[in-house]
């Protein structure tokens, strides 16, 4: 069984009092007792030596007669005179040991033999039977011995002192244990609930609950402990916090890598497969002509076919490489301030005749607005991003290409009244040779690489791509972000100036 801290502090506390109650009753009782003998010898001295004197001057002054006729004639009368004087009885005995005078004759005699012959020695004896006290002491004379004075008194009022002090220690010191008990108990119970406090911080901690402030605001030890605790926990928190972000990024990366991994193999394999479909076309075409060659008809078809192919083929190298390029290679840009309105007025001019060939109306809606960009680049994109829309689209379908300024980037906005593209695949587009349908891709030429190519170029103008689908089946609108020149002209100069040093 788990003793807890604050009942063995007040075991250590009640046994520590105990202890010092015990000892300092003791020194005091024991300091009262010596006190009273001291002062109970002194009055008896003083007593015996005022007796001796008296018996001595009435010895000397009176008839001259030997110490044993003296002691015998006076004993009693001076005994009695003595015993007035002093409160106290008084026995008188001659040089023999007899006794010639008792001031209270009728009284108890004590057994005083011992002490009787140790006085007649002339030496003080006394000695002490229950609550009295027998005092004698040697009465001299020049010529010796003349007797002994025996003074009996009561010690009652000194032992009830004594007792009503050993009580009053009794009492006093068990309030001042129960005082000091009490006390001591709030003490440490206060010390106690402190340290369970840091216990609780420190449990809070093994149990990755970190501190917010430290358990306790003291000036002493245990507030420099908290402290101590606090500070460990958020270096814990800190470190267990770092590892988690390496863990984090550690965990992004392997997925990064998975997913390069995943795209390198599709990557191949579409590549592959792109390479194969117009190859594997010439190469059929190829072999009619070897085995049919004096067919008019068909070396018209082969003809027409073999060039589309080689052209779509070409097409494909031409944006893997650029692609590879692009995504390698940190190519030297030279950014300019481009007008987006007259940009893309100029490429709606230029894809028109496609539109036409497709049954599409391209609309504009542009506003007047500055780009800090390479403008080859935003042909590239624009351009492509046009032709996906027009490839893409329904018969008489339209392009409503617009543009709006949002705080210090402008939005160049492409909607098409095509298929749409599903949601769970709006992410993919952007990966290289995916499309959403592989046929009609390929019926219209598309490889899948343009925008992956769109993305790679409006990340180079520190711009953005995304694309909306407002419903399934009606349209798909790609949004490009640029970065607004809000100071076209002044752009203007410093790319004259760039190019002229140049």
């Amino acid at each position: 069984m788990r003793a807890s801290l604050k009942w063995k502090f007040s075991g250590f506390l009640a046994v520590l009092l105990v202890f010092v109650v015990a000892i300092l009753s003791g020194l005091i009782l024991r300091g009262i007792s010596t006190y009273q003998r001291q002062q109970t010898e002194a009055a008896m001295e003083q007593q015996a030596e005022a007796a001796s004197n008296r018996i001595h001057q009435q010895y000397v002054t009176g008839t001259k007669v030997d110490p044993a006729t003296f002691m015998r004639l006076r004993g009693s009368e001076l005994a009695r005179e003595l015993g007035a004087v002093s409160g106290m009885r008084v026995i008188l005995y001659n040089a023999q040991g007899v006794e010639v005078g008792d001031s209270l004759a009728m009284a108890e005699k004590s057994n005083v033999q011992d002490a009787l012959a140790y006085a007649l020695q002339n030496k003080i004896a006394y000695l002490t039977e229950g609550d009295m006290l027998e005092y004698l002491s040697p009465i001299q004379e020049p010529g010796g011995q003349l007797g002994v004075v025996h003074f009996q008194t009561s010690l009652s009022a000194q032992h009830a002192f004594y007792r009503n002090m050993l009580q009053l220690c009794w009492i006093s010191g068990i309030v001042v244990l129960g005082i000091s008990f009490v006390l001591g108990w709030l003490y440490m119970n206060r010390q106690a609930n402190a340290i369970h406090r840091l216990k609780g911080a420190a449990d809070r901690i093994r149990e990755g609950q970190y501190l917010a402030e430290p358990s306790l605001h003291r000036r002493d030890e245990l507030g420099e402990l908290s402290l101590g605790i606090f500070e460990m926990s958020d270096a814990i928190r800190s470190n267990i916090s770092s590892l988690q972000d390496e863990q984090g990024k550690l965990r992004m990366a392997l997925d990064k890598l998975q997913q390069l991994e995943q795209q390198q193999k599709a990557f191949i394999h579409n590549i592959s497969h792109e390479f194969k479909t117009p190859l594997t076309s010439i190469r059929a075409y190829s072999d009619l002509l070897q085995m049919y060659g004096d067919d008019p008809a068909l070396i018209q078809e082969a003809q027409a076919a073999i060039s589309k192919e080689a052209t779509r083929l070409y097409e494909l190298v031409e944006r893997v490489l650029q692609l590879a390029l692009l995504e390698k290679y940190a190519f030297e840009h030279h950014p300019s301030a481009v007008e987006v309105k007259e940009l893309l007025n100029e490429i709606c001019s230029r894809m028109k005749g496609k539109a036409d060939q497709f049954g599409i109306v391209i609309e504009q809606e542009l506003e007047p607005a500055w780009t800090w960009a390479d403008r080859e680049n935003l042909t590239h994109m624009f351009i492509n991003l046009v032709d996906n829309a027009i490839k893409y689209n329904v018969e008489n379908g339209s392009v409503t290409i617009t543009n709006r300024m949002v705080q210090d980037q402008v939005e160049i906005e492409f909607r098409d009244t095509g298929i749409g593209i599903p949601v769970d695949r709006r992410d993919q587009i952007f990966e290289p040779f995916y499309t959403v349908n592989q046929d009609r891709a390929r019926q219209s030429g598309g490889s899948g690489l343009g925008l992956a190519l769109v993305k790679q170029l409006a990340e180079q103008q520190r711009g953005t791509i995304r694309v909306e689908s407002p419903l399934e089946g009606q349209g798909t609108i790609f949004i490009v972000t640029l970065p607004l020149d809000i100071h076209p002209h002044q752009s203007l100069q410093v790319g004259n100036k760039s190019k002229s040093s140049g």
